[in-house]
């Protein structure tokens, strides 16, 4: 977008660098995690368990930002943990390799959240879409070289599998997509929070996604799910969006006492 001159390229210095350094390390392992948890367990157990990334956010916002939430935040965290757990009882494709990645790729996420407060809050006319492709390319800095090291020794004979069981044009068609809408997929979620578009708005589109991944990847793959699964699933789901109401609420409620306080 850059280089077509869609997108007004961001002004980079070697401050600006340093600081996307941290945010573009866990963007990495919250991505990269979460793409082995795929391989590991079905794609709607794992977006269920991603489903528990505000319980991280909320532990871990007190104790590195100062901003400790309210009881009701607290509760509305219940749901969120107990639809996991029912949906992870039942779950036929369970391993706690893909579990355990879900977990790392949440607690990746958060981090990098808390980092990007605490780091970047300087850079106000750096806007969703610059931010997103400035934390891609740090993390394709660090992507490159632990390939190298960790998988180069198996890409021949991977690449040769896969060749043999669907032709190198197929797999390179589905590589090629697959990064394609990866990368929308996450870059439009910045460009929405840039809209101007309501938190509440945006918390409920978000909730509907978790839907539409989680029903979508059950029909194409054909997972089988228990009632308890999708009883679960649908907790979950529901404790994130009801989670999304009451950060709502503490965030005007602080904003209230903010402007209170101003006036006195």
């Amino acid at each position: 977008m850059w280089t077509l001159g869609l997108q007004k390229a961001p002004r980079v210095d070697g401050k600006l660098f340093l600081a996307l350094l941290p945010v573009g390390l866990f963007h990495t392992i919250g991505h990269v995690s979460a793409c082995v948890s795929f391989s590991q367990v079905a794609v709607s157990f794992t977006h269920i368990i991603k489903s528990a990334e505000p319980v991280f956010s909320v532990l871990f916002s007190g104790p590195f930002l100062g901003d400790w939430y309210p009881w009701y935040v607290w509760a509305a965290l219940l749901p969120i943990v107990g639809g996991c757990s029912l949906s992870a009882m039942k779950e036929v494709s369970f391993a706690w390799s893909g579990f355990n990645n879900a977990m790392i790729s949440n607690i990746g996420m958060v981090v990098r959240n808390i980092l990007s407060k605490k780091s970047l809050t300087e850079y106000k006319d750096l806007d969703g879409i610059n931010l997103f492709g400035l934390i891609s390319i740090v993390s394709l800095i660090y992507c490159i070289p632990a390939a190298i090291y960790m998988e180069s020794s198996q890409w021949k004979a991977a690449y040769a599998a896969v060749c043999s069981k669907m032709g190198a044009a197929a797999f390179a068609r589905l590589l090629i997509l697959g990064g394609i809408f990866y990368h929308l997929y996450n870059q439009l979620s910045y460009m929405v929070l840039d809209q101007g578009i309501s938190p509440v708005s945006f918390s409920v589109g978000n909730t509907m996604k978790r839907v539409a991944v989680v029903v979508s990847s059950v029909a194409f793959f054909k997972n089988p799910v228990s009632p308890l699964n999708w009883a679960g699933s649908s907790i979950a789901i529901l404790g994130t969006y009801l989670y999304s109401l009451a950060t709502d609420r503490y965030s005007k409620e602080k904003k209230a006492r903010a402007a209170a306080k101003k006036k006195d």
